[in-house]
């Protein structure tokens, strides 16, 4: 332990203040000896030494933060490595740039990009001594200082390079002014203090150069446009090196204050400002006379758009990257707003466009067909078709408009039940207007928007796992939550796990099945039950069939008996290794997909089988560059064996089977301008319980493609089979999509029949189908009456 001797240091510090305190008055007294001594111009020299080496010796306390007085500045390092927000770019595999990421809107460019009509037009008007000082301009000071003392205001004194240092380093907003700061007045002098000092080491580091193409990327032009390139899109829709001197003296002009002198916001006050500016050009001999009289005439011509985050293409799509970038960028210390980063995805622009058309062509249909189907009726309806009491009150109460009320009018039921019933403006979705301004309340917003049906589509190629299309719904505006990610029942479509893993244990797709009645024994809260799964008509044919043709007809009571046969923990560990993420509900309904899923999952575990077993995560992003185009990530594809080649082959013919078998679900895709380019096909439809979801997953060699369309929640549906069913819905978003892919001829590749065997396959699969059907006097059809009041139907049907 450490003895502190209080009395010791204060002696000691009361010898140091005395010391220093002498030493000053020797110093004082031998100056003043010296100044009376000398004659008049030595004297004055004298003082103009003294002064400029007391204003050094000022700057240097103000740069080191002497005593905390002054609040830190821009080091070295920070001057040296400038570092500003710059908003991150994504780009398609066909190299489109399809969207940014930013919290200011920021692309920087290079000197060679800016064009000399900008580079003039703001020297000429914001600096014209630039090339000739140090930072700092002293004549400009001594001038602004003059002005000031005539009474006749200050003129503009900064350099563009000090403006560099407010706008890069803003010394004013996020660097302290130390205790000094508190003094009024005072806060101002060490600020511009700073900003001199910063000003000069901006200038030893760096050329004029480069100074002006920081600054250029730097300025904020006002309308969220940071930096020359974003505001010469956003005013002009063109580029720095494109722009016309009435464009770049616009842009120069509103400098001055971008709310002022905004050639959207205040027309009259922009043009003015930017005459002025050529004005400017004009007195430098930039340009003539009569190029000034020329130029100053032409009205003010804008093609103004503010650029924002949602804007671009494939919105589902860079939501869902920027979700699945979230921990990398936590990992890597990356912030995806701010970094400028080159973000490199699977997407193909192209492939996109169709997913798109093919949605909406589809899905117009589809509403058309829901909203005759209801009629007058509101669709939100329980099992017995009875409509589902407060419903929309329900769900107004989750809306943010809901919340702001209750809290301006707590405990008050009266004035919150009258502004949610209050029409008001509104923008609300419509298909041929997108979105449409109306008068409405909040209630009946809500209940003109649930009656809207929904959509999710993804395609990927198998063999890569890159995602090429993604549409998340309808409209990206009036919905943002991504049905592609979204969890429903999977219906039929999770038969592929259950006779997958059937063939893993030694079937194959020619064994053969008898499509009967078939109760299971199971434990529901403690409470013995049979289960009773039916087919979608609700009848057992007594039928023998193949797998392959029970598979490609949906029958369910057979694959029913085939998962129960191979058990439904086996079911579910197939499931998650062919890509299934989502912890699925072991029970007997599982066999028929009442387990959620998304989309996303299940389009990926059919591509498991496409890729002979082989499975991996969808890839939605292969590389990732700084702003400076060093990588910082790439995609490492890494493959697993989630089923043996011999099963994915297998499941593959298992699956063209949906077209190519009597009765098979998947024959609505023969109507479709698929087949005549050399191309094969398969495919799985899902119907959910009470229609409330329909799905197709569609397989091709190169390609596979899902779709999944339903209400937003699901007590809203079809009534019946016959309009709800995913052969109805789901599958022509597919038929439309793959019609433009095999048209386009630059995606030739995808136009391929599926291989032949690599390998021996020791099952038979070519059956015949021939049924040969059995004896209804020996197989009972029915539901035995000693069952009737001890058993539970599956809530899962298929087409």
């Amino acid at each position: 332990m450490i003895n502190f001797d209080t009395q010791k240091w204060v002696s000691r510090g009361k010898s140091v203040f005395f010391l220093l305190t002498n030493k000053c008055k020797a110093s004082w007294n031998w100056y003043r000896q010296i100044y009376h001594k000398a004659p008049w111009y030595k004297k004055t020299l004298l003082v103009i030494l003294t002064l400029i080496l007391s204003f050094m010796l000022y700057l240097a306390m103000v740069d080191i933060n002497f005593l905390w007085l002054f609040g830190k500045s821009p080091g070295l390092s920070s001057i040296h490595n400038p570092q500003q927000p710059a908003a991150s770019e994504i780009y398609s595999e066909d190299g489109k740039l399809i969207g940014k990421f930013f919290r200011e809107n920021r692309t920087p460019v290079k000197f060679e990009e800016i064009s000399p009509k900008l580079i003039n037009a703001l020297i000429s008007t914001e600096d014209e001594r630039f090339y000739h000082h140090f930072g700092v301009d002293l004549e400009g000071v001594f001038s602004a200082m003059k002005d000031m003392a005539g009474g006749r205001g200050a003129r503009g004194a900064s350099t563009i390079t000090q403006q560099l240092v407010k706008n890069m380093f803003k010394a004013r907003s996020e660097y302290s002014t130390g205790l000094l700061g508190y003094i009024p007045g005072v806060k101002m002098i060490v600020m511009k203090s700073k900003e001199w000092i910063s000003a000069v080491k901006i200038e030893m580091f760096y050329t004029k150069q480069e100074i002006l193409t920081m600054y250029f990327n730097t300025v904020d032009f006002g309308s969220n446009a940071y930096g020359i390139k974003t505001a010469c899109k956003t005013y002009f829709h063109t580029t720095p090196k494109d722009i016309t001197y009435e464009q770049a003296a616009t842009l120069i002009g509103l400098l001055k204050a971008t709310t002022t002198y905004n050639p959207k916001l205040n027309p009259k006050n922009s043009l003015k400002r930017r005459n002025v500016v050529l004005e400017n050009l004009m007195s430098h001999h930039i340009i003539s006379h009569a190029e000034f009289d020329s130029l100053s005439h032409i009205p003010m011509q804008l093609n103004y758009n503010i650029e924002g985050n949602y804007d671009g293409k494939a919105l589902y799509f860079r939501e869902a990257v920027a979700q699945s970038l979230e921990s990398w960028c936590k990992e890597n210390d990356v912030d995806l707003y701010a970094d400028g980063l080159k973000i490199y995805t699977t997407i193909d622009t192209r492939m996109q466009k169709y997913a798109e058309e093919a949605v909406d062509k589809e899905m117009r249909i589809v509403q058309r067909n829901f909203n005759n189907h209801w009629g007058r009726e509101n669709p939100w309806q329980d099992r017995n078709h009875q409509e589902i009491p407060h419903f929309i009150e329900d769900l107004a109460k989750h809306t943010a408009a809901y919340k702001q009320l209750e809290l301006k009018y707590p405990d008050q039921p009266d004035s919150l039940n009258y502004y949610l019933n209050k029409p008001h403006r509104l923008k609300v979705f419509d298909y041929d207007k997108g979105t449409r301004d109306t008068t409405i309340s909040t209630m009946d917003s809500i209940r003109y928007m649930e009656h809207f049906m929904h959509c999710g589509f993804v395609a990927m190629e198998p063999q890569t796992g890159h995602v090429k299309a993604w549409v998340g719904d309808i409209n990206f505006g009036s919905w943002k939550y991504d049905k592609v990610l979204s969890k429903r029942q999977p219906g039929s479509t999770f038969k592929l796990f259950v006779y997958s893993t059937a063939i893993n244990k030694g079937a194959s797709p020619c064994d053969e099945r008898i499509d009967q009645y078939l109760a299971w024994d199971v434990i529901d809260k403690g409470v013995p039950k049979k289960w009773i799964p039916r087919n979608a008509n609700g009848e057992f044919t007594g039928d023998t069939l193949s797998l392959k043709a029970a598979f490609a007809r949906s029958v369910n009571s057979i694959a029913v008996q085939v998962a129960k046969e191979v058990g439904i923990h086996n079911i579910a560990l197939t499931a998650h290794a062919m890509g299934i993420k989502t912890p699925l509900e072991e029970t007997p309904a599982l066999s028929l997909g009442a387990s959620d899923v998304s989309l996303l999952e299940l389009v990926n575990s059919y591509s498991t089988v496409i890729n002979d077993g082989m499975e991996q995560d969808p890839v939605l992003v292969t590389r990732i560059e700084d702003r400076n185009g060093h990588v910082l990530y790439s995609n490492k594809p890494q493959q697993t064996q989630a089923l043996p080649y011999e099963t994915a082959f297998l499941m593959t013919e298992m699956l063209k089977g949906g077209l190519t078998e009597p009765l098979g679900t998947s024959q609505a895709l023969w109507a479709f301008d698929l087949f005549h380019y050399n191309t094969e096909f398969g495919g799985k439809t899902g119907t959910s319980s009470n229609h409330s979801d329909a799905w197709f997953v569609g397989v091709t060699p190169k390609l596979v493609g899902g779709a999944w369309v339903g209400g937003e929640h699901r007590s809203i549906h079809f009534r019946s089979g016959e309009l709800g069913q995913g052969s109805r819905t789901a599958l022509p978003v597919f038929g439309y999509f793959m019609e433009k892919v095999l048209k386009d001829k630059n995606m030739a590749k995808y136009r391929v029949k599926f291989p032949k065997p690599k390998q021996p396959i020791a099952k038979s699969y070519q059956c015949q189908t021939i049924y040969h059907k059995a004896d209804s006097d020996s197989i009972d059809v029915s539901l035995p009456d000693s069952l009737h009041n001890n058993t539970e139907e599956v809530n899962i049907i298929e087409e």
